[in-house]
C-alpha cells in the first residue's frame, strides 16, 4: 500500500452502502478506478454515514452492506496492496471538515444542487428528508477534500457534487489561505491553498442504462445486474430490455438501450459495426437476435468476478482486516489534511495522534 507520501497524483472516490454493487458502478466508475490504481494515489471510501440520511432505522443492515461492497470491489479487481479501501466514519477528520465547510456554503446553494434535488424527487422525500439529508452534499466534499485528491471518477450523474466541492475548495483557500479570487484553478495549491481543486473524471459509460430500458440502473429500481447473478439471470434480464421496436425487418434505432449494452459489453469492435449497421436498415436482425449476445458478453466479464468473490465469501474477518489497514493509511492522510485547514483557519491549538488498537 502507498505511504502518506506518495507523489503520485491523489484519486478519491467510493460508495454509499446501499446494497450490492452492479454493472452500472463497474462500468461508471469502478472500470475506471482499476485503471487508475496502477498510476495514482488511489482512496476508495465506503461513505457509511451517507446511507444513514435514508436508512438510519436499518443500522445493522448498513454494517453488513459496507462488508459486501469490499467483495465486490475485490471481485472487480480493486487491489488493497495498491489502493486504500477505508471506511467513513471511521476517519473523524471528514466529519470535523464537514462542520466547517458548511459555514462556507449558503444553505439554498447547497438545495439548488441538480442531483440532491434529483435524489429528493426520485424518493418521493418531499419535505419530509432529515436536516442530515442535505447535509450529506456537504459531507461529500469533506470525502474529497480530507485526502486532497485531485481527480474524483464518478457517472455523470455525480459531476454536480464534484462542482460544489471545488466551490468549497475555492473558497476556504480565497478566505483562510490568501489565494486571489483571480487565481487560476489549477494554480491554488502552488499559491498557498490548502486545497487542490479536484476535477471529475467521468469514463466514456457515464450513466449504464437499467433493464427497463428507460432509467439509470439502479438496485432500487429493481432493473440491475449484480455480479453475484447467475449466467442464467443474466440472460433473463438483458432479455427484458424494452426498445418498442417491432419487427426485425422494421429499421431500428442503434442509439437505444440495448445499443448501450451492445457497444459496451461487445468487444469485436466490427461486430458490434455489423449489428449496428443491420439493425439500423432493418436487415432481418431484431431484439431477440442480439440480447443473446449481449448476454454473453456480460457474463465473459462477470465470470472471473463472481471467482473472485466466491474467494471471500463469509469470511469477514478477511474484510476487516482490509478495512482496518485502509483506515490508518486514510486517518494518516486525513489528518494531516486537517491540521492544515485548522491551522489556516487559526483554529488548531494542539496537535494529536489517532491509532486503532
Amino acid at each position: 500500500m502507498s505511504t502518506v507520501c506518495s507523489q503520485k497524483p491523489r484519486v478519491l472516490t467510493g460508495d454509499t452502502p446501499t446494497g450490492q454493487l452492479h454493472l452500472g458502478h463497474y462500468v461508471g466508475s469502478v472500470k475506471r478506478r482499476l485503471e487508475l490504481q496502477e498510476t495514482h494515489d488511489c482512496f476508495f471510501i465506503i461513505a457509511n454515514m451517507h446511507a444513514f440520511t435514508t436508512r438510519a432505522q436499518e443500522p445493522a443492515d448498513i454494517r453488513r452492506d459496507c462488508l459486501e461492497i469490499v467483495r465486490d470491489y475485490l471481485a472487480m479487481g480493486i487491489d488493497p496492496d495498491r489502493s486504500t479501501i477505508f471506511l467513513q466514519t471511521e476517519v473523524p477528520a471528514i466529519s470535523e471538515l464537514t462542520y466547517l465547510f458548511a459555514m462556507l456554503l449558503p444553505f439554498n446553494r447547497v438545495m439548488r444542487n441538480p442531483t440532491l434535488k434529483d435524489e429528493i424527487r426520485d424518493r418521493g422525500l418531499g419535505d419530509r428528508y432529515s436536516f442530515g439529508f442535505p447535509l450529506y452534499a456537504v459531507g461529500q466534499t469533506a470525502d474529497i477534500l480530507a485526502f486532497r485528491a485531485h481527480s474524483v471518477p464518478v457517472g455523470q450523474d455525480q459531476v454536480p457534487h464534484i462542482e460544489l466541492t471545488r466551490e468549497v475548495a475555492r473558497r476556504f483557500n480565497q478566505l483562510y489561505c490568501g489565494v486571489s479570487d483571480q487565481a487560476a484553478d489549477a494554480d491554488h495549491v502552488k499559491l498557498g491553498g490548502v486545497f487542490p481543486l479536484p476535477v471529475a473524471d467521468v469514463g466514456p459509460v457515464g450513466r449504464l442504462v437499467g433493464t427497463d430500458g428507460k432509467l439509470k440502473m439502479s438496485k432500487s429500481l429493481n432493473n440491475a445486474i449484480f455480479i453475484t447473478d447467475s449466467p442464467q439471470v443474466v440472460k433473463r434480464k438483458i432479455a427484458k430490455i424494452y426498445t418498442g421496436r417491432q419487427s426485425p425487418t422494421e429499421p431500428g434505432d442503434p442509439n437505444n438501450a440495448l445499443f448501450q449494452y451492445v457497444d459496451t459489453f461487445i468487444q469485436d469492435k466490427d461486430r458490434v459495426a455489423e449489428l449496428r449497421d443491420r439493425y439500423a436498415r432493418g436487415d432481418n436482425i431484431g431484439d431477440g437476435h442480439i440480447k443473446p449476445e449481449v448476454a454473453e458478453a456480460v457474463n465473459a466479464l462477470l465470470a472471473p468476478m463472481r471467482r473472485r468473490r466466491g474467494l471471500y465469501e463469509g469470511d469477514d474477518d478477511a474484510i476487516l482486516d482490509i478495512l482496518k489497514a485502509g483506515c490508518e493509511r486514510a486517518n494518516e492522510v486525513a489528518e494531516e489534511t486537517l491540521g492544515m485547514a485548522k491551522d489556516a483557519a487559526c483554529l488548531k491549538f494542539f496537535d494529536r495522534e489517532l491509532r486503532y488498537r
